[in-house]
């Protein structure tokens, strides 16, 4: 399968809470890594490597990138654009996944925040628009929904590597487990 990796467009302060879980969204639910664009926030930084450190990887994050230059290298390595957008088609009564997916290219999903400046629409940012439902909704879910059709839910049993703790499933209660390098 090709990879993905997610592009955060439009990080403000306020958003930082947000950020984060598109950010921890992006490696839970199969992304390879995460690029927040133009901008460093520590805070984030310190919060991805933690968990990484944690739960595993592999999992990259970069930060302080120039948007465009994130495009750019991507488009030079092969990769396709998708863009999330309420504006873009739909996921579910249009075949862009199948058209994105036959594509056989590693993807890069771009996830904003704020408006969007329109040349993200525009063939020269995006090979495609895409819209989780056409309606007003979350960045972090709508990134959740393209994934997890993406990867059509086998990234919700994947392992990570170098795990020091795991999370046990259960009916009830919270267990987590220390793994024991051995």
């Amino acid at each position: 399968m090709a990879e993905v990796v997610v592009l955060r467009w439009g990080h403000r302060l306020r958003d930082e809470r947000l950020t984060t879980h598109v950010i921890l969204t992006a490696r839970a639910l199969g992304a390879s890594g995460a690029i927040l664009s133009d901008v460093e926030d520590k805070d984030i930084k310190n919060t991805i490597e933690k968990v990484v450190e944690r739960f595993g990887g592999p999992f990259f994050f970069k930060m302080g990138v120039p948007w465009r230059t994130a495009v750019k290298e991507w488009r030079e390595k092969g990769g396709i654009i998708v863009h999330l957008t309420a504006y873009g088609e739909n996921i579910e009564t249009s075949d862009v996944m199948k058209r994105i997916k036959s594509s056989g290219k590693d993807v890069m999903v771009i996830v904003g925040s704020q408006k969007v400046p329109s040349e993200f629409y525009s063939e020269d940012v995006s090979d495609f628009n895409v819209a989780i439902g056409n309606e007003p909704h979350s960045e972090c879910s709508a990134l959740a929904i393209f994934l997890d059709r993406y990867f059509e839910g086998k990234e919700l049993s994947k392992e990570f590597k170098g795990a020091k703790l795991k999370i046990i499933p259960m009916k009830r209660g919270k267990k987590i487990e220390r793994i024991i390098d051995s």
